[in-house]
């Protein structure tokens, strides 16, 4: 079984406090297809203009993640550039330049069309929609979303959140789209809109997962060193949609909170490097190793 993930493929100017990177690779498609891709198969689609390296694409072939969907568009290549400072849980944008992406308008393979899987990354959900009514009968849909899109497009998100099971979004923009300063209301709130279930990132802080009857807090894998915390919450995504994938597409509470910990764990190798530096070197066994240390921490021990 496969994903289908759209989304944003581009390159990115970073500046931390600890190092920087010029013209990596980078984008929301590109960063949740790259995570998925060690617990099922990927089907990505995107745009990239004839500027975009030719390596990248090699090493997403390399991780057998499928480009038919992936367009080349006469232009240039979506750019975004910035900077975090001490408080590395908000980028500072310096330049978005769009360029090819601007025009993007998501035409999916027809072999894309009757995948098991869909995940709409961060692009306007109008677009997301759009992909919506290209797709036949999935078992499983999952989106995310950002402030630009609650700020302009907040009736066409509701709307979306009508059409998906999954709605994945920050703790920032959960509290933007309800209203709401408690997290536990504004994921209420949320999921009434249509989403069976909603989760919440909150970085270092760990994640809530809001199911019908219940809500899973998972925590965030310990780290002493974070270098970039670019593409974290799409690596996030990828590994927890990756898992669910590789389940069935199943949605018990038991396979879900074992996602959430996937996810997790995928999103504390992105974050020790730029790019994807740092997960072109993971291994299974890295990840195994991981997950059995967070489920430890957070098992309590019986007085």
């Amino acid at each position: 079984m496969s994903v289908v993930v759209v989304g944003s493929v581009a390159l990115d100017s970073v500046k931390t406090p600890f190092g920087e990177r010029t013209e990596a690779l980078g984008g929301s498609a590109v960063y949740f297809s790259y995570s998925a891709s060690f617990f099922s198969g990927v089907k990505l689609v995107g745009v990239v203009g004839q500027d975009f390296p030719s390596k990248h694409l090699d090493l997403l072939r390399q991780r057998k993640i499928d480009l038919e969907g992936l367009q080349v568009a006469s232009g240039d290549t979506f750019r975004w550039s910035g900077f975090y400072e001490y408080d590395l849980n908000e980028a500072k944008t310096l330049d978005t330049r769009l360029n090819v992406f601007e025009k993007f308008s998501p035409n999916l393979p027809e072999s894309y069309r009757s995948a098991d899987c869909v995940f709409l990354a961060n692009i306007d959900p109008d677009l997301q929609m759009r992909v919506l009514r290209q797709v036949r009968r999935p078992k499983l849909i999952a989106a995310d979303t950002m402030n630009l899109w609650i700020s302009t497009k907040k009736e066409s998100l509701k709307a979306l959140c009508r059409e998906i099971d999954i709605l994945i979004l920050n703790d920032g923009e959960a509290r933007q789209l309800s209203g709401k300063a408690s997290l536990i209301q504004a994921g209420r709130l949320i999921q009434s809109w249509g989403p069976k279930y909603v989760v919440v990132k909150k970085g270092e802080h760990g994640v809530l997962l809001f199911s019908k009857k219940n809500v899973f807090s998972a925590p965030a894998y310990p780290l002493e060193e974070v270098f970039d915390p670019t593409g974290a919450g799409d690596t996030f995504a990828g590994g927890f949609i990756g898992f669910l994938n590789k389940k069935g597409n199943r949605l018990d509470e038991a396979t879900l909170h074992q996602a959430l910990f996937f996810g997790t764990v995928m999103a504390s190798f992105t974050v020790e490097r730029f790019s994807l530096e740092r997960l072109l070197t993971v291994r299974n066994a890295d990840i195994t190793r991981r997950l059995s240390l967070l489920h430890r921490m957070s098992r309590p021990k019986r007085i």
